[in-house]
């Protein structure tokens, strides 16, 4: 299931809040509107009725009603009774049957059929003579009138709850774009290794981009650069280090082959100078690495492309490699396709061949074989190292290419640093291929690079 966004998750916890807010408070608003609709209902009731009390005289021993008596207004109609609830005049509702005593001053109630009415009386005393002014209006209507309200309200509240939504996700976008160009300059900054970049949110002019994500910006700033010095000094420190040792190494090894030239030693003491010599070779070629990984971090190690014969290259670089195998009994066998070219440089390429069957010899099993390949693919030149050795266990696969990785040293007397694999995947890696391994723990390892035809 795939995972949803932080926007999406923010957008929809606002939106619910929103929309829950807004709903409280129509809820709130229409209880208490719909008490003020009959509020004001029977405030017009009563109003209409006390007015018309103007309008009705007593003159000449009879009752006189102005014609303003008979209009509607505010849908109140107006009767004129006796005491004895016999109509006199004015209007009464059509379809309206209902017999209701009379009280006097108090707003009454009253249901007939599936309408409610608002009923007030007022005592009128002319002369000798005793009336009731009555007012009528619809509860029913004005309770329509309040749903159609209340139902345009449940129309908008979607489309409010849409637009609700529309301007929190595209506030949350805008507030967590600083977060995606944080994730995307990690990323740029992991995929092509350069700790030189900055996020750069943070405005020293103070007038803006001074929120939190901005000081995070800042502060992530802050680290890369100081990363950056800290590797910078390290490669510095493993570059000087590696050409202050280069010559006393080469001092060591110069005197442990002029001491094997000096007949006047016995065969211990030549066997002490191999020892020394073949251990101060393993140091060598390990300045040799650090030399040339350090140069390759600091960008200083350039390319020398050539179209290079790559199917005589290999050949020439398995055969230079038998006379190795050879001391454990190993066979190096190739299947080459023929005549393939690439553009490449040759000594890396080379020096990565050197390292894939150094350790396919030093890891292969004693009396095994070696097998080396090389075709044409579809993403360019494909080769395979393939050895029939002790293997790598699962969990240490993904640490192979790591500098000074050895799954086990005390499997190889200690004669590989470390550096060769990475030194490898460095060297495919430069000229835009890959390299991947595939290992079975007691069956053997297989490395398989792809490089580009240029």
């Amino acid at each position: 299931m795939k995972k949803v966004s932080l926007k999406v998750k923010l957008t929809l916890l606002y939106t619910a809040c929103m929309v829950f807010v807004i709903g409280f408070i129509f809820a709130v608003l229409f209880s208490i509107s719909n008490r003020e609709v009959l509020a004001s209902t029977q405030m017009k009731l009563k109003n209409r009725v006390q007015e018309s009390m103007d309008e009705v005289e007593w003159e000449d021993g009879q009752l006189e009603v102005d014609s303003d008596f008979y209009q509607i207004e505010d849908n109140v109609y107006l009767a004129l009774y006796d005491e004895n609830a016999y109509f006199l005049y004015g209007k009464r509702p059509s379809g309206f049957t209902e017999q209701i005593d009379f009280s006097n001053g108090e707003v009454q109630k009253v249901k007939d059929g599936k309408r409610e009415w608002y009923v007030y009386d007022l005592k009128l005393q002319m002369k000798e003579n005793t009336v009731y002014i009555r007012g009528l209006t619809s509860v029913t209507d004005a309770e329509e009138s309040f749903l159609i309200t209340i139902r345009v309200a449940v129309i908008l509240l979607p489309l409010t709850a849409l637009l609700v939504g529309i301007l929190v996700y595209r506030m949350t976008r805008r507030t967590l774009l600083p977060v995606k160009t944080i994730t995307e300059t990690v990323q740029e900054i992991r995929h092509d290794a350069d700790l030189s970049r900055r996020v750069g949110l943070y405005k020293e002019d103070g007038r803006k981009n001074r929120d939190e994500i901005a000081y995070l910006a800042q502060t992530f700033d802050e680290m890369l650069e100081e990363l950056e010095k800290v590797f910078q000094r390290e490669k510095q420190f493993t570059s000087d280090v590696s050409h202050e040792l280069r010559t006393p190494v080469s001092v060591i090894l110069a005197q442990c082959e002029s001491c094997l030239e000096e007949e006047s030693f016995n065969e211990k003491q030549r066997e002490q100078i191999m020892v020394i010599q073949k251990k101060a070779r393993t140091i060598a070629e390990l300045i040799s690495h650090l030399l040339m990984l350090s140069r390759a971090d600091q960008g200083r190690l350039k390319l020398h492309l050539e179209e290079v014969n790559v199917s005589e290259l290999v050949e020439m670089i398995a055969e230079e490699q038998q006379i190795l195998a050879t001391e454990r009994d190993i066979t190096i066998q190739t299947k080459i396709e023929p005549e393939l070219y690439a553009k490449l440089d040759e000594t890396l390429y080379i020096r990565m061949m050197d390292n894939l069957l150094s350790n396919a010899t030093a890891y292969g099993k004693e009396g095994g074989t070696i097998e080396v390949t090389l075709t044409r693919g579809a993403e360019g030149l494909c080769g395979t190292v393939k050895d029939d050795g002790i293997g790598i266990a699962k969990e240490h696969l993904s640490h192979i290419w790591e500098r000074f990785y050895r799954v086990d040293a005390a499997r190889t007397g200690g004669n590989h640093s470390g550096l060769g694999l990475a030194m490898v995947k460095w060297i495919v890696e430069v000229h835009g291929g890959n390299i991947q391994v595939e290992s079975v723990p007691g069956e053997g390892t297989t490395f398989t690079y792809v490089f580009p035809e240029r």
